[in-house]
């Protein structure tokens, strides 16, 4: 690992989950890690309940748009959590990988998405302390 860590967050659409997900760690690492997401089959646009459920505990998503899971990516990432995306991703050995159940997000309401988001934190919380113990 570089001096700076980079995670790299992928679900299928690259809309919800992941999206989400890298929307908590820039929130809570600041510059300390890079951050990155990508899905195997993006969408159009990020989910608007996961944007709303994100934008009720203060973190701005908009700005994000769903990116192609690209080879490269995945090679300079550190850390690779994968949500629902299955076989779809590549792999590296001596990457660190973690492989997140969650719920798909894609057509629910923002209630549907607040738990989801809650998990997501909790996570998040716990991979940084792993990723850089003085957070």
């Amino acid at each position: 690992m570089s001096d700076k860590p980079s995670v790299l967050f992928v679900c299928v659409h690259n809309a919800g989950r992941s999206q989400m997900a890298a929307g908590w760690l820039r929130h809570l690492a600041g510059d300390a890690v890079e951050v990155r997401s990508a899905g195997s089959a993006p969408a159009e646009t990020i989910n608007p309940a996961a944007v709303e459920a994100m934008a009720e505990v203060g973190i701005d998503i908009t700005d994000q748009k769903p990116k192609i899971l690209e080879y490269d990516t995945v090679e300079s990432s550190d850390v690779i959590v994968t949500m629902g995306c299955g076989d779809a991703c590549p792999y590296f050995p001596g990457k660190r990988y973690e492989d997140w159940k969650l719920d798909d997000p894609a057509g629910q309401g923002v209630v549907a998405v607040r738990p989801i988001r809650d998990e997501i934190k909790t996570r998040i919380e716990k991979l940084l302390a792993d990723l850089v113990p003085a957070a």
